[in-house]
């Protein structure tokens, strides 16, 4: 009976599925994961309590242990401020002994939680920012990007657009880091393709009133009116330009669009709406599958960021599982040489920090073509890992050269 159960435990170390006793390392004998995002403000619908939701999904599934260690979450609404982020994310790592943070949605609250987490030698693995810098210019040895980026909804609908003939445009942008990467992205790619960028203007983020900002844009002139911002900014600006009937006489650029958005607007305002994302809920049976669970719990179906909330962290818990500790170092090496593949996405996480995976085009539905609750889009084209992101030649990252 004894050589049986030895036998079973050596397999199940084998699977990294039990603690293997004196070769796990575990500080603080818990492994903690601290998650910071908006939970109330213009992007909470995107990430906020359903990637609570998600993250806590995900630490069930594998089992509420790793490596025979309890798996602890906490969580923090950064209300998009960049200090508070930062203030959150240094007390859960000096006070609590966080082995892990999870960055929610907000570029500028990315890039200083990052920034911390790099002086404390701590995973940083980020979902729903937007900036590029994250694994570009401030890149790190402890970040990863995990979800999409600016550069790969640039090269994804902007490039699309431009080569529809959309050549002239002007950049309704929202005045912060995000932003500013998404306009400066999307420039790079519409002048690759050979159209041009007449203007922009800048509004504040959370903005309650876009009427003197859309007629600067309808004065321009250009073809395409490109909104560089998202979540409550890019629904209010959308209802705007259609209340000001700019969209009789602009083409309207969604370049970073989620399906809450959608939801929101309605598929009669959103109809043949261009967009890039990573992950949409009804592409496959494993998709379809998260998707229900997720529905059951939070009456809405996830956006890509929640779902990649899931498999963010799955992934991390198996890179400890590898590692055998929650050493950041160690685990940052099982993270960089470890194929990924789950119903999120398949890839592998590259020397900057960037996961490269397929980004995909997508196009709003028609109400006629929409045969269900939540039935709102179809994928245009795949965009393969390669070609989406940054490029070793277009990269400034001094840990990939």
């Amino acid at each position: 009976m004894k050589r049986k159960l030895s036998l079973l435990s050596l397999a199940l170390a084998g699977l990294g599925l039990v603690s293997t006793g004196a070769s796990a390392q575990i500080s603080g004998d818990k492994v903690k994961i601290g998650f910071v995002t908006d939970m109330s403000s213009l992007y909470a619908d995107i990430d906020g309590k359903g990637g609570v939701e998600a993250i806590k999904m995900a630490i069930e599934d594998f089992g509420g242990k790793v490596l025979g260690k309890p798996i602890e979450l906490v969580f923090a609404d950064h209300q998009n401020k960049a200090d508070i982020a930062a203030s959150k994310v240094r007390e859960w790592i000096d006070q609590d002994g966080a082995d892990l943070i999870l960055g929610g949605t907000s570029s500028g609250t990315a890039l200083a939680s990052a920034k911390v987490a790099a002086e404390k030698k701590r995973v940083y693995i980020n979902n729903g920012a937007g900036s590029a810098r994250l694994t570009n210019e401030d890149c790190s040895p402890y970040t990863v990007h995990y979800a999409y980026d600016t550069v790969a909804l640039a090269k994804g609908t902007g490039a699309t657009i431009v080569k529809q003939g959309g050549k002239s445009w002007y950049f309704l942008t929202a005045d912060y880091a995000f932003g500013q990467s998404l306009q400066d992205d999307t420039t790079r790619v519409i002048q690759a393709n050979g159209g041009t960028v007449v203007g922009s203007v800048k509004h504040p983020l959370n903005a309650s009133d876009f009427s003197s900002f859309l007629l600067q844009a309808q004065n321009s002139k250009a073809q395409i009116l490109g909104m560089a911002n998202a979540g409550g900014d890019f629904i209010n600006a959308m209802k705007a330009a259609k209340e000001f009937g700019i969209t009789k006489t602009m083409k309207i650029a969604g370049l970073l669009v989620f399906i809450d958005d959608v939801h929101s607007l309605g598929l009669k305002n959103t109809e043949g709406l261009l967009l890039t994302d990573s992950w949409y809920w009804d592409m496959n049976d494993a998709t379809r599958k998260f998707a229900r669970r997720f529905f059951e719990k939070n009456k809405k179906m996830p956006s890509s960021v929640q779902a990649a909330d899931y498999s963010a962290t799955m992934t991390y818990l198996k890179a400890v599982t590898a590692a055998k500790t929650d050493d950041a170092d160690k685990v940052m090496a099982e993270l960089k040489s470890m194929k990924i593949d789950d119903f999120y996405a398949k890839g592998q996480i590259r020397a900057d920090g960037r996961y490269v995976h397929d980004m995909y085009l997508m196009q709003v539905k028609s109400p006629a073509e929409s045969k269900a609750p939540w039935d709102y889009m179809k994928v245009a084209a795949t965009i393969p890992g390669d070609q989406a992101f940054t490029t070793k030649a277009e990269s400034k990252c001094s840990l990939w050269k």
